[in-house]
């Protein structure tokens, strides 16, 4: 079975003397628990594996039972052993009681290596935040990219392109109604019905789910939140909506990607450019068939642009950069990433390769930023998705 990089960054960490608390954090039906069992797996510790992803479990002393498990097994080996609880932030008030549990361990010295998992990052920093600051590390857990999913699946460009990277879904490539339906029932919408309304207050369900559906159809494209508000019924206003977009960006489904401002301190406000965390979502919320999106221009134009700012969310998020756009009057350049003074300007051109007039002039405005043109001889896009181009200099 084919083992990510996730695996061997776990495995490694399990391997140290116990000083931390794993959290593996990643959007539904990305890999997480496969990738911890297979890096428990390649150990050969023992491990009590359970998922709080559960109706019946109604409070935190669940968590408590099941850690009291892990000791007794650990005690049994007399060896490290592993407690993996999944989905985590489904338990109310999880983090006082890990606190509590690890701080008993560490002070019993026992070996007992623990590692959570979560599908929401939002819920699980509070949790963090709360009660676990300077016990634990984080490990990203993103959407699959396409080096994974041309190895794993056999993907083309193009299949990448379409199926995006959902691994659970790559099995139905071949049979695209099948896929969709997939999508939908066993992603798409446990994603909102469970994951983004556990997060906060929504008061307006069915508007939540319509921002994500149009955000989506125009992934790559730059939409004020006042004329999002106009498309959609019942829609409020703007903050309302400005809300569900932060529970959506959250869930790893659907971001606003802000204009770059090349200060902390420049905070003019600005139209967000809507893109997805994966280019499946995209196809979903279109409806359109896989030729159409592929073999019409502009559509095909947008999906390249979704498939490269999925990507660099997905390293961002993982790395430590910023990602935006940048526009000034009629000049435009489709990414900007930044990382402390580093500072490269990405244009994605998906047909013939034009002069990149946003790239000079933003260059012009930003003489120490580098440049960079996806799907120029240079920069292959498959190149660029596959991570074989170095994005700072």
């Amino acid at each position: 079975m084919y083992q990510r990089a996730l695996v061997q960054q776990l495995r490694g960490r399990l391997q140290e003397p116990r000083r931390f608390i794993q959290i593996v954090v990643g959007p539904r039906q990305t890999g997480k628990t496969t990738a911890v069992d297979q890096a428990i797996a390649g150990l050969g510790l023992a491990a009590h594996v359970v998922s709080a992803d559960d109706p019946t479990i109604l409070d935190a002393e669940w968590v408590r039972r099941e850690w009291d498990t892990a000791r007794s097994l650990q005690a049994s080996v007399d060896q490290p052993a592993v407690l993996v609880i999944d989905e985590i932030q489904k338990i109310d008030q999880w983090s006082g009681l890990v606190k509590l549990l690890w701080d008993e361990d560490s002070r019993a010295g026992r070996s007992l290596l623990v590692v959570l998992t979560g599908s929401s990052p939002l819920l699980l920093q509070r949790g963090l935040a709360e009660s676990l600051a300077g016990r634990f590390e984080v490990l990203h857990c993103p959407h699959w990219n396409f080096a994974e999913c041309r190895e794993a699946f056999g993907y083309t460009l193009d299949d990448f392109l379409f199926f995006g990277g959902y691994p659970g879904a790559a099995v139905l490539h071949g049979d695209e109604t099948r896929w969709v339906r997939y999508l939908g029932a066993s992603i798409v919408e446990p994603t909102i019905s469970q994951d983004v309304l556990a997060m906060g207050e929504i008061r307006k369900p069915a508007l939540l789910r319509s921002l994500f559906i149009l955000g989506a159809t125009y992934s790559a494209q730059e939409l004020s939140l006042t004329k999002v508000q106009g498309r959609l019924q019942d829609a409020g206003n703007t903050a309302t909506l400005a809300h569900y977009l932060t529970l959506l960006d959250k869930a790893g489904m659907l971001t606003g990607l802000p204009k770059f401002q090349p200060t902390p301190l420049a905070t003019r406000a600005s139209s967000p450019r809507f893109m997805v965390y994966d280019t499946s979502l995209m196809v979903y919320a279109t409806g359109a068939s896989r030729r159409r999106l592929l073999d019409d221009s502009t559509l095909r134009g947008h999906l390249v642009e979704s498939a490269v700012g999925a990507y660099l969310l997905a390293r961002g998020a993982e790395e430590g950069f910023a990602v935006s756009y940048w526009r000034e009057r009629a000049q435009e350049v489709d990414f900007v990433i930044q990382r402390g003074t580093a500072v490269t300007a990405i244009e994605v051109k998906s047909g013939g390769v034009k002069t990149p007039h946003g790239s000079l002039a933003f260059m012009k405005a930003f003489p120490k930023a580098r440049g960079i043109v996806v799907g120029s001889p240079a920069y292959p896009l498959a190149d660029v998705l596959a991570g074989r181009v170095p994005l700072f200099g």
